[in-house]
């Protein structure tokens, strides 16, 4: 009997070295695809040396990564900024918080059937984000160029009802933001999320006619989050997560990829 308790203890061993010893537990992000999920993937193999199984599931809108969230399915999610954030809590009343700033993706106005503002013609359509903040941005945006101008007290709840002038009596026309890079060529310009130009192939740096400067107050209004339900912003596997993708490896590889379209978040001091 001694003999097989010590065999079993044995085998028990072998097991446990087998097993990293610093296995701590799994992480769960809900993330837009571009490019907030190929950041993550590259925080994967960091995470693994430190014993943190990193497990990322790809959303295609806005709302379910919050609510997955707000449910608890996932830990953390990936994909907004924190005036999208607060509306979202306002609008839905969730419990959702911001746990570190990772990056920002400039706001840039794309060519659809004209190449160039200076082309704009009474009534032609430009297409914007129909949610809250984006549509807000996007409108701040088409005023910053000349194109409108919006009531001065406007700020980030701006809509197109706050529209003052439009002297060409431009058309702007709200769609879901996803659908926008697909709709493009329907319209004479579109105003587009960062990470929604990425995917449809368009450079920011390349392709945008203008776009929000890396100084702008909108880089700082607008940096993308890791959003946790309140009370878990402290948790070991979050600290973990935010400290990987503000790290300076993650900063050189989101530097090197996009282009200018995505640029690293760094806290002033």
């Amino acid at each position: 009997m001694k003999k097989l308790a010590a065999i079993a203890a044995a085998a028990a061993l072998t097991v446990a070295l087998a097993v990293p010893a610093a296995a701590e537990g799994k992480i769960s992000v809900a993330a837009s695809a571009t490019p907030h999920a190929e950041i993550l993937e590259q925080a994967k193999p960091i995470l693994e040396e430190q014993g943190w199984e990193l497990e990322v599931k790809v959303f295609s809108d806005y709302v379910q990564p919050n609510m997955v969230v707000e449910s608890g399915d996932f830990d953390a999610n990936y994909f907004q900024h924190i005036p999208y954030l607060d509306s979202f809590n306002e609008e839905k009343g969730t419990h959702l918080v911001n746990a570190g700033g990772i990056h920002y993706e400039p706001f840039g106005i794309y060519p659809g059937k004209k190449a160039s503002l200076d082309e704009l013609a009474e009534g032609d359509e430009i297409l914007v984000p129909n949610d809250t903040t984006n549509e807000a941005r996007a409108l701040l945006l088409l005023q910053d160029n000349g194109v409108i101008t919006l009531k001065e007290d406007a700020g980030l709840t701006a809509t197109v009802n706050d529209i003052v002038e439009n002297p060409l009596n431009i058309k702007i026309v709200e769609l879901e933001a996803a659908q926008i890079p697909h709709s493009i060529s329907d319209a004479a310009l579109a105003v587009m999320n960062g990470n929604y130009a990425l995917e449809a192939g368009f450079s920011v740096a390349n392709d945008s006619i203008a776009y929000e400067s890396s100084d702008s107050e909108a880089a700082k209004t607008y940096v993308n989050i890791i959003a946790v339900k309140e009370g878990n912003e402290e948790s070991e596997g979050i600290k973990a997560l935010v400290d990987v993708l503000k790290s300076e490896e993650i900063q050189n590889y989101i530097n090197e990829t996009y282009d200018g379209a995505v640029i690293p978040f760094v806290e002033a001091e």
